[in-house]
């Protein structure tokens, strides 16, 4: 297998990547015999008849088909959730966590997540879940897939690598990496990185998406170019492995007795990929107001309704803020959208402390929230010269759903279950003398 890693640019491209010459059929995708006695296998990212320009659909030219496996077992439930929950109920309150604890013990990407909120149904292919990892260890003789929904990855501590049917990706914090619905990975630590931590947003709806420019025009947000797929990489290699599957919201296992890692060849249209945070070209106010987020809008899965999205996935980068006349921080608000909001690493203009990196926050549909009282002290009274937000990096997964709090969410040590009370000294300035 390849070890260096390599790259394909552009966001839904069609892509022709082998890693042996001749590997890739010409002119047809399943011959009656594939080159190097390979297997012609298809993976599909969409429904057969979704229209040409939805049509997500790659062929993989590997070592052995994917049904070489045992029967599937179903292991232990752990702390992973699918929705819908059959409880707790949803909860209006505002919520906030400290980051996840790296673990004593050695603990890999898998049995390291922890859910902290659904919504939608999975069943139905709407909503999404949400979840923390944290780890310290390899993934070595096991595997992974997910058939409820493709995987957002956002590490904030350490280095991801990614090893892929498709290839191998390399995710450091500021950047993003998705794994299609159903693909085999396996997720290791880089090289210098000793753990890790981040967040996934598992979204059981239609595939992300670049959102639509509209009046900003061809240039703003993020750039198709900027996405890299991985090229194809194999590793023909035998032993007892175990494959991890996701599926109705059980996890479950069976057994290899070789690498699933076997794709010599592939084309097509859907496969795993990063992006750069750094190269999102941030859109801003230049004269008054503080802008809505939707501005901020990386990758979208769209719902039946237009303009509803079923999750955006929003950021707040380094910025230049230069409003005038204006509160510049967020202001109060209630939304019909819910927000799910993290910290990659920096600080949160809105946020005056304990919002840590790592930490999230959680406010549900029509739940208010906004600056807490110290921030909107300083804001209120601050001069108006241009600033640069430099050392900040946040995100949002905003859904038109509303999201359902764990038990183990709810209960974990790490929740900060005073949050209420950073608008606790907000005091009434009203003077109906003063205008």
């Amino acid at each position: 297998m390849t070890s260096d890693l390599q790259y394909q640019s552009g966001f839904r491209n069609h892509f022709a990547t082998e890693a042996l010459p001749g590997a890739l059929p010409e002119g047809q995708n399943s011959p009656q015999r594939c080159a190097y006695g390979l297997y012609a296998e298809q993976y599909t990212g969409s429904a057969f008849t979704a229209p040409r320009h939805q049509n997500l659909r790659s062929w993989l030219y590997r070592i052995r088909p994917s049904v070489l496996q045992s029967a599937y077992r179903p292991l232990p439930e752990r702390n992973v959730a699918t929705s819908p929950l059959a409880r707790p109920a949803a909860d209006p309150n505002q919520m906030r966590w400290d980051p996840l604890p790296i673990p004593d013990g050695p603990t890999d990407f898998v049995d390291g997540l922890l859910t902290i909120a659904v919504n939608g149904d999975a069943g139905a292919q709407t909503g999404c879940g949400v979840h923390v990892y944290a780890c310290n260890r390899d993934m070595t003789e096991r595997f992974f897939y997910d058939a409820d929904g493709e995987l957002l990855i956002v590490p904030q501590l350490g280095t991801l690598r990614l090893r892929t049917e498709f290839g191998d990706l390399e995710v450091a914090n500021g950047e993003i990496a998705v794994v299609p619905r159903g693909i085999k990975f396996q997720v290791r630590l880089a090289e210098g990185t000793d753990a890790a931590r981040g967040y996934v947003c598992e979204n059981y709806g239609s595939p992300l998406e670049l959102p639509g420019l509209g009046p900003i025009g061809a240039n703003g947000l993020a750039n198709p170019r900027d996405f890299l797929s991985p090229v194809a990489a194999y590793e023909d290699v035998q032993g007892d492995v175990e494959l991890v599957a996701k599926f109705s919201g059980r996890f479950w296992a069976t057994r290899l007795d070789h690498s699933p890692l076997d794709v010599v060849a592939w084309h097509g249209n859907v496969a795993p990929y990063k992006y750069d945070l750094a190269r999102f070209n941030t859109i801003n106010t230049v004269s008054f107001d503080h802008p809505d987020p939707s501005i901020f809008t990386v990758l979208t899965s769209a719902s039946d309704t237009p303009g509803m999205a079923n999750l955006d996935f929003v950021i707040f980068p380094p910025r230049w803020m230069v409003a005038e006349g204006t509160f510049r921080p967020p202001y109060f608000h209630r939304n019909l959208m819910s927000e799910f909001m993290g910290l990659i690493h920096g600080e949160y203009d809105a946020k005056a402390e304990g919002f840590l990196p790592g930490g999230a926050s959680l406010h549900n549909c029509m739940s208010p929230h906004g600056p807490d009282a110290e921030t909107f002290e300083k804001a209120s009274h601050a001069e108006l010269t241009p600033q640069y937000q430099g050392d900040t990096l946040a995100f949002m997964f905003e859904s038109r759903y509303v999201y359902h709090p764990t038990e183990a969410a709810l209960e974990a040590d790490f929740r900060q279950r005073d949050y209420v009370d950073v608008w606790s000294t907000l005091r009434s300035h009203f003077d109906p003398n003063q205008a």
